[in-house]
């Protein structure tokens, strides 16, 4: 008979104890004979995990775990790799990049050809009369000249299209799709939107910030087995990188149904990634009664948040500044939705105690939402833990401000390696001393939690890992990086992307470290990113993504 040990005994009655038939806590699963970050401070690494019943049990060397290894105990040997908690996403467009996925992908289009051909290819493959969708283009990719309908009109006939820019903020049109909408030339932009026209008056195809609704709203809905298969290819991807949650996010007002597309992937029974999603605060009083009648959720499906726009965005030139652009002088870019209706909606969400993340780029939307967060939060502003989505171009004074009263900078990092490309052409040399400054925000005080923006950057939390402790810009322009005073630790980015996210989404009890209690998400890797060398942080794999102790993915590599 096995010997039980003093640990085993407290889990067993004294009778059986005496009758020699007790029955140990036996793990699920055991992990062994890795290198085990918990993430928790201070704490030195382990080298095994147990599991059972969907949570950690112990964790600590694998001689002191044996004792939990019992007949039916998985032990799965690590031989060396790497286990941490598993990676949190803090800003997702989670249906947006499953339906990326099955569209054009324009991201690494070089060249207004590349553009343009890689449209027309798609185009000639697609159904007649099927909307071109998607596509996340980036015009600095050719040296910043806007794209223009007339490119793709003769080969997209047959094809509305409208392809977005990768931050969301813009995108281009074709002449069919300007007509199924009803824009011409004497359309009047909404509020907080431009139609771009040439120097003759004629519309270009690019619309940017609300006047992409115009386009939007009359966009057929996707059919509900489209909707699903979107979700399973997103799923897919995020568990492949090692996400074993996300925060989704609304991209505008018009995604009120994102949470019902959510709701229809779970009672399909497809859901295994833990999701929290956001709606839009222009939809507030509806959520506000979902949680009246059908409570938050539970732990992997989770709603009762609401998201707002400040601002646009630095590539498309509608963030919103105090100054005007370097490269564009008769602007500073505008709010996106009304200052005072925003606010106001801000007020009314958390009178019904529903969780505020928004939006805000520019120094100007930065300072407008934090004065808001202030005024709404008053003595119990850190309790409340809002969030600034993105956070990119802070002045000093928002960075020691949100320092002070624990308000969570939602930050992206690869956008940083991106968008350092040609950020200081826009913005100048002063302001772009407190952009993407992930050190300077650590040593305020401040919570800093990463994520992907994902269709808008690529989806891997290894990419922005890499990105946040290198700063070396895509461009491989900048090899010690860009603002390389702004860099920081990888443990400090691993946090961010960990225990920092379960913080923010008010669940450090449960998750986000590796401890006994917490729930048995993890994600192993073939390499510990504290020890290679920082530009190979983003060549390691994901061997295994675990979600309530169970394998989700496994690399087949």
């Amino acid at each position: 008979m096995k010997k039980i040990t003093i640990k085993q005994v407290l889990f067993c009655t004294i009778s059986l104890v005496s009758s020699m038939s007790c029955y140990a806590e036996f793990a699920d699963v055991i992990y062994k004979n890795g290198t085990v970050w918990t993430g928790v401070p201070s704490q030195t690494s382990a080298s095994a995990i147990a599991i059972k019943d969907k949570k950690i049990v112990a964790v600590g060397s694998s001689k002191s775990l044996a004792e939990f290894s019992g007949p039916k105990t998985q032990v799965v040997d690590l031989k060396g790799t790497f286990a941490m908690p598993g990676f949190i996403d803090n800003h997702v467009h989670f249906f947006e990049g499953g339906f990326a996925l099955a569209s054009v992908d324009l991201r690494d289009a070089a060249s207004p050809e590349q553009f343009t051909n890689r449209i027309a290819d798609f185009s000639r493959k697609s159904q007649k009369g099927r909307w071109i969708l998607n596509g996340n283009w980036d015009h600095e990719n050719w040296g910043g000249k806007l794209p223009n309908k007339n490119w793709i009109d003769s080969s997209t006939k047959d094809n509305p299209v409208f392809v977005i820019r990768l931050d969301g903020h813009m995108a281009l049109v074709n002449s069919a799709a300007l007509a199924k909408a009803g824009i011409t030339k004497y359309t009047k932009a909404p509020e907080g939107g431009t139609i771009e026209k040439d120097e003759n008056g004629e519309l270009t195809g690019i619309l940017k910030g609300n006047a992409l609704n115009l386009v939007l709203s009359i966009i057929p809905s996707p059919s509900e087995q489209e909707m699903l298969e979107a979700f399973k290819l997103a799923q897919a991807q995020a568990l492949s990188v090692g996400l074993t949650k996300v925060f989704a996010m609304t991209a505008n007002e018009t995604e009120a149904t994102m949470l019902d597309n959510f709701r229809l992937a779970k009672a399909q029974g497809l859901m295994k990634l833990r999701a929290y999603v956001y709606t839009p605060i222009e939809h507030w009083q509806d959520l506000d009664a979902l949680v009246k009648k059908e409570g938050r959720g539970d732990e992997q499906l989770g709603w009762g948040g609401v998201k707002g726009f400040a601002d646009g965005s630095l590539g498309a030139a509608t963030a919103w500044f105090y100054n005007p652009y370097f490269n564009n002088p008769n602007s500073s870019g505008a709010p996106l939705t009304n200052p005072t209706q925003l606010k106001k909606m801000m007020s009314d969400a958390i009178a019904a105690d529903l969780r505020l993340a928004i939006h805000a780029i520019g120094d100007k939307a930065i300072d407008n939402v934090l004065t808001d967060y202030q005024e709404i939060g008053g003595d119990n502003i850190e309790s409340l833990r809002f969030r600034i989505e993105h956070f990119q171009h802070p002045n000093q004074e928002a960075i020691d401000t949100i320092g002070k009263y624990k308000v969570i900078a939602s930050a992206q990092p690869y956008h940083a390696i991106d968008d350092g490309r040609w950020a200081e052409e826009s913005i100048g040399s002063k302001r772009i001393k407190t952009t993407y400054a992930f050190r300077n925000i650590l040593d305020s005080g401040a919570i800093l939690t990463f994520g992907s923006d994902w269709p808008v950057a690529p989806l891997s939390p290894l990419d922005g890992i890499y990105a946040a402790v290198t700063r070396r810009t895509t461009d491989n322009v900048n090899p010690k990086g860009w603002l390389p005073e702004e860099k920081i630790t990888v443990e400090e980015a691993l946090t961010a992307y960990t225990s920092a996210n379960a913080y923010a989404g008010f669940e450090e009890k449960i998750s986000g470290t590796l401890e006994k209690g917490k729930r048995a998400d993890l994600v192993i890797l073939s390499a510990d990113p504290r020890k290679v060398l920082p530009e190979k942080i983003k060549d390691i794999k994901v061997l295994n993504t675990v979600i309530d102790g169970e394998v989700v993915y496994q690399s087949t590599q």
